[in-house]
């Protein structure tokens, strides 16, 4: 007879600060981001500590008092591991580990962690494998090994320990040379494939990651990209040729962006992100429901100008209208309106005014199809203009638009 058997989950702390220039309602997002990033990586997070401090201590990240209660409370509850919200330093890491007697994870590792879970292909292996290698390197320690594997000697002190931290990190540095080679000649077969699809004009889906980029990609290419309701669900970047009535161009869907995004991922992702580099046009999607949308706008666009995608033309579509929901407002409070109390049609007046430049900006529900004709158009009204600026001959032949007759 057998048994079934009940696997434990693994627990975790979460562990934030606020520091000069945030506020609590920043910091309460952020551990919530953390526990979603948690909950992701199949953790299940039972309790928080937030610290207010100037900036975080050197040694600890956290004071010596908030660290004593932290490690009073797992020990009391035997929780397995501890997770802060920031990128810690080796020292602090080494430092918080020896305090804490457990593994300690920093927000870059939680991430990296999910992207080990989600990549699905050789190359999407190969580039999270880097990211993690070359974050792992200057962490070993005797206490703890990151290497997957178990071997005498590894949590002993004095020399034989010492020995097997040199041993590791030359496996370590050779196993960076290998994939950073692998990833070279995987940087020249795509950079290769992206010349292979001529002068068509190249759009690609940007954004925050759960915004529903890959949803969009699925109704707009009538393809079936994976898409689903948890974080970095696409690493891969995925192309399709989309045709809008006679003028055919190139959609793809890319990985989504997040705060604090590791710069190892950045760089090891460095031919995906080509795809956003080298677009002439960013569909920049926004989940519009989400109560922090636009600090997600901002990360966004601040990791775009990290990339060198800074000066693209962008449509910025503002996705889940139908999950919009404003808070209640009372019209006797003399007070003006909180953000969060627009109705949806003031949302859009106000964003409509702040786009500028080569921005636009449309409200749309692609669960729902809400106002997808009205999007196709002005896709289609954008990528023309690219392309006529590459086939001016073809000036008549798009002179009659399909969208404009399709009554």
């Amino acid at each position: 007879m057998i048994e079934n058997v009940q696997v434990k989950a693994e627990t975790a702390v979460l562990v934030g600060l606020i520091t000069d220039g945030q506020d609590t309602d920043q910091v309460k997002e952020h551990l919530d981001e953390l526990e979603f990033l948690a909950t992701t990586a199949e953790i299940r997070t039972v309790k928080r500590f937030v610290q207010r401090l100037h900036r975080p201590d050197g040694r600890t990240y956290v004071g010596s008092g908030k660290l004593a209660e932290v490690k009073a409370w797992v020990d009391a509850n035997g929780t397995d591991s501890v997770i802060f919200d920031d990128e810690l330093s080796p020292a602090q890491q080494r430092n918080l580990e020896k305090e804490l007697g457990r593994p300690v994870l920093d927000r870059p590792r939680l991430i990296l962690d999910i992207f080990a879970r989600r990549a699905r292909t050789a190359h999407a292996r190969t580039q999270v494998e880097l990211a993690r290698y070359e974050y792992m390197l200057p962490r070993l320690t005797k206490l703890w090994t990151h290497l997957e594997r178990q071997r005498g000697g590894t949590g002993t002190r004095g020399g034989a320990g010492e020995k097997e931290i040199e041993t590791d990190r030359r496996i370590v540095h050779d196993r960076i040379a290998l994939l950073k080679a692998q990833l070279r000649d995987i940087d020249k077969q795509m950079a290769t494939q992206r010349g292979n699809r001529g002068k068509l004009v190249r759009v690609a889906l940007v954004g925050y990651t759960n915004v529903g980029k890959s949803t969009l990609m699925n109704l707009l290419s009538k393809s079936d990209v994976f898409a689903e309701n948890k974080l970095f669900a696409t690493l891969d970047t995925t192309v399709r040729k989309v045709v809008l009535g006679n003028l055919p161009f190139l959609l793809s869907d890319t990985v989504g962006f997040i705060r604090k995004l590791p710069h190892q991922l950045i760089e090891s992702f460095k031919s995906t992100l080509d795809e956003t580099r080298e677009a002439d046009l960013l569909l920049h999607v926004v989940d519009v429901s989400h109560h922090d949308f636009e600090q997600q706008y901002a990360t966004v666009k601040q990791t775009l100008a990290e990339i060198g995608a800074g000066d693209k033309p962008v449509l910025v579509v503002f996705n889940k209208i139908d999950a919009y929901r404003p808070a209640p407002h009372d019209p006797d409070d003399l007070a003006p309106k909180r953000r969060d109390q627009y109705t949806l049609e003031e949302l859009e007046r106000t964003w409509m005014a702040r786009i500028a430049g080569d921005e636009e900006a449309i409200f749309i529900s692609a669960a729902r199809k809400d106002n997808i004709d009205q999007l196709r158009k002005l896709l289609y009204e954008r990528v023309k203009a690219i392309h006529l600026t590459r086939y001016p001959y073809e000036k008549d032949l798009l002179f009659q638009d399909w969208m404009l007759g399709a009554e």
